[in-house]
């Protein structure tokens, strides 16, 4: 179980679950559905010349068709290029992998105050009584949306 705490530069913290790596991905993908930004993608760079083939032409396009074909005369046509806009900048590919999670880590985090995520049930209690993050006076609702979303999920009791 991961247990994710969002805490806005404004407005009041939320928190959230997932099951696993690949629940919390599905739901980054799904809250980042609106966003023309790519999370994360893995292709070749003779993929990608054949899709902007067909696509109107733009400024940008230009762009990322000039640095695709030098991809592909350094490292070749056919080799693996991995894209992670919220780790990479828009419309950068490069040959060393990425992991997908973390750019999903990196999404969710992108434009907040604060982003915590923990792996375990003991985790995200620990914090919630020793990380001074969850104060619970001076940081009462970030305190707040963890405690809650703890309860909802029958970690630990309402003992107010």
């Amino acid at each position: 179980m991961l247990y994710v705490v969002e805490v806005p530069h404004e407005g009041r913290a939320k928190s959230w679950f997932a099951f696993d790596k690949e629940d919390f991905m599905r739901k980054v993908y799904a809250t980042q559905a609106d966003s023309n930004e790519v999370i994360f993608a893995s292709t070749t760079a003779r993929e990608q010349l054949e899709r902007l083939a067909a696509a109107t032409d733009s400024p940008a396009l230009a762009a990322e068709q000039a640095l695709l074909q030098s991809l592909a005369e350094q490292h070749g046509l056919d080799t693996v290029l991995y894209r992670a806009d919220p780790l990479l900048g828009n419309a950068v590919y490069q040959t060393e992998a990425i992991d997908e999670f973390d750019a999903c880590i990196t999404a969710i985090a992108k434009g907040l105050k604060v982003c915590r995520i923990y792996g375990s049930e003991t985790a995200a209690v620990n914090a919630l009584y020793s990380d001074p993050i969850y104060d619970p006076v001076d940081e009462f609702y970030t305190h707040m949306a963890l405690r809650e979303q703890l309860i909802a999920m029958e970690v630990i009791t309402d003992d107010l």
